[in-house]
Formats: C-alpha cells, structure tokens, sequence
C-alpha cells in the first residue's frame, strides 16, 4: 500500500529496487489517473534526444508537471512555471528508495496546491521565488532572470505571488 498526497494507494505496490525512470513513470501514470489532465509527451534535442513527459491540469489555476527522462538513470522534474529539481538516480539500489520518496513528495506538494511562485524586481535586476510546501516538506529558491522572461512573467500575473491551485480529481 503507497500512502501518497495524503491518501492510501492499494493499486500499486512500490519496488525498492527500481530506478528512478521506472519510478517516475509509475508517478506519472498514477496522476494520470488520478487527476484531470492532458498528458503530453515529446522528444527534444539537447545533444541526446531527451524524452519529457507533461501534466497539464485542465483547470487553468492549477500548474503543469514535467519529467524530463536524462540519458543517465536521472530525471528532472518541473513544476509550475519555473521550480525545477533534477533527481540524479543512481544504480545503488540502497539509495534508490530515498529518491523515489522524494520525487514523490515533491510532485504530491505540488498536486495539492503547495507551490507559491512569483518574480520580483530588485536593484540589480528582477528574481525568481518559489516555494514548495507539503508534508514534511519546504522549499524556497530564489534565481536571477533576464529581462524579458521578467516583462513576460509580470504580464502573466507573477508580479504578485501565485499559488497554483490543488489538481482537479478525474471524475468516478
């Protein structure tokens, strides 16, 4: 049984074993049919192709979630417009478990509503601000941004802090 975003899962059972791919595909199945959302997936150069797999709420307040599958046995993941976290897998299966918990606290904060994003201008220029909140969970980073992506956010409401909304339930 997988207690996930507060809830037990008795579908599926986790593998400690696993590597995180594996992991993160189990995830995004799991949101997939848990949640209302339009599952998008592509190939994007960048040396390698890299395979990158989006979420897309189909409720506009509440934010995407990507996983981009690295040519390693990591994984990046995305949330919102600009919190990333790159998961670098491992192939010590004792390490394994404490990843896969984490990229699922992660992605559970985020699906109920725990990430507060926003830009702000400063002296030497504007910053990003996130921050990530759940259960047993925080997370605040704050990132330099050019100019344009600064105009760009401020036009899209992130001038004031944005709390993505909690994903929509798929109905019964």
């Amino acid at each position: 049984m997988v207690e996930y975003a507060g809830r037990q899962d008795t579908h599926r059972t986790p593998n400690p074993g696993r590597n995180l791919h594996e992991a993160a595909e189990e995830l995004l199945d799991e949101l997939t049919e848990r949640y209302a959302v339009d599952r998008r997936e592509t190939k994007e150069p960048a040396g390698e192709p890299l395979r990158t797999v989006r979420l897309v709420p189909r409720h506009p307040a509440a934010g995407p979630l990507a996983v981009i599958f690295t040519d390693g046995p990591g994984v990046v993941l995305r949330l919102g417009r600009w919190f990333t976290e790159p998961l670098p897998g491992t192939d010590d299966v004792r390490e394994a478990p404490e990843l896969v918990a984490y990229l699922r606290a992660l992605a559970a904060a985020h699906v109920e509503g725990g990430l507060w994003e926003r830009i702000r201008r400063g002296l030497s220029g504007s910053c990003i601000e996130t921050r990530l909140i759940g259960a047993g969970l925080e997370s605040a980073r704050q990132a330099p941004v050019d100019n344009a992506e600064a105009r760009s956010a401020r036009r899209e409401g992130f001038a004031a802090p944005v709390q993505w909304a909690p994903w929509p339930r798929r109905a019964a």
